[in-house]
């Protein structure tokens, strides 16, 4: 039993305006217990989503030497947890990371699309390396955009059904990760769904998310975070999946009551006490 709390080796990029990345991922798993150690990629002074003349600083060069210092003080990780990566170098360098740490829980949010549109920063030679960390990963969470790059299938607005889900969700394990969590996934009931696969008991799971009609950046970041922290602490898939789902969904409705610029992302402040409280989640179902 560790005599600490659980750490995370996170390697993200640092926006400092605009609430995405590790400005919400370091709050989210510290109010969880988790101690998170970032390890940015760049930073920037604000997200990319809407802002002009963005500041940034590219920081390829940081992370092996913090990788190897790391490895020279003897600190170790429970998770590596990935997210925004701006080069293949940056991909490589996760590589090393997930390489240096076989025991830790490997996370990789596949940070390259959405709305159906590829981000600028990526190419056909990133998805692929994508792949690759991916096919290193235990638990990956794309949204829908990210599931048909990453399969290399035409994006699709139809909604899904359940089956479709399930060999959309078994595609991705083929790929490495033994829990693949989809987000944001419209089925063919209409509803707004979290939709998860876990090899290691063959369970399908969903969870259905109220809808607003507002989208924010930075609330995949939030989302596999929580994910994430409820791990770490014991949770169980679904229950982990819930917990991420149920905080998005107070954050985002407390923002839209304000109607703010969405640009400025949800109002993390208002709801991290949330995630304080025991709260008692039954509210999953199997797919």
């Amino acid at each position: 039993m560790l005599k600490r709390p659980p750490r995370v080796a996170a390697i993200h990029d640092l926006s400092g305006f605009g609430r995405c990345s590790l400005a919400v991922i370091l709050p989210l798993l510290s109010v969880m217990g988790v101690q998170c150690v970032p390890v940015p990629t760049a930073v920037l002074s604000t997200h990319t989503g809407g802002f002009s003349d963005i500041a940034l600083r590219d920081l390829t060069d940081y992370i092996l030497p913090t990788l190897n210092q790391y490895k020279k003080e003897d600190i170790s990780f429970e998770c590596v947890y990935t997210g925004f990566l701006n080069s293949p170098e940056q991909i490589d360098c996760c590589l090393e990371f997930f390489k240096e740490y076989p025991d830790a829980l490997k996370v990789v949010d596949p940070v390259m699309g959405d709305h159906g549109k590829m981000y600028k920063t990526y190419d056909k030679n990133m998805c692929t390396l994508m792949r690759s960390l991916v096919s290193k990963a235990d638990i990956i969470t794309p949204n829908p955009t990210e599931v048909s790059l990453l399969l290399g299938e035409k994006y699709n607005v139809t909604p899904m059904t359940a089956q479709e889900c399930k060999t959309k969700l078994l595609k991705l394990s083929e790929l490495g990760p033994s829990t693949v969590i989809i987000t944001g996934l419209q089925l063919a009931d209409m509803s707004i769904n979290n939709v998860g696969y876990d090899k290691n008991t063959g369970s399908f799971w969903r969870v259905r998310c109220s809808y607003a009609p507002v989208s924010y950046p930075g609330t995949g970041d939030m989302f596999a975070s929580i994910v994430v922290g409820s791990l770490l602490k014991g949770d169980s898939l679904p229950i982990a999946m819930e917990r991420a789902t149920r905080f998005l969904e107070l954050a985002i409705k407390t923002t839209f009551s304000y109607s703010t610029d969405t640009r400025y992302g949800v109002m993390l402040e208002e709801s991290l006490s949330w995630l304080c409280r025991e709260q008692v989640l039954d509210s999953y179902e199997l797919l």
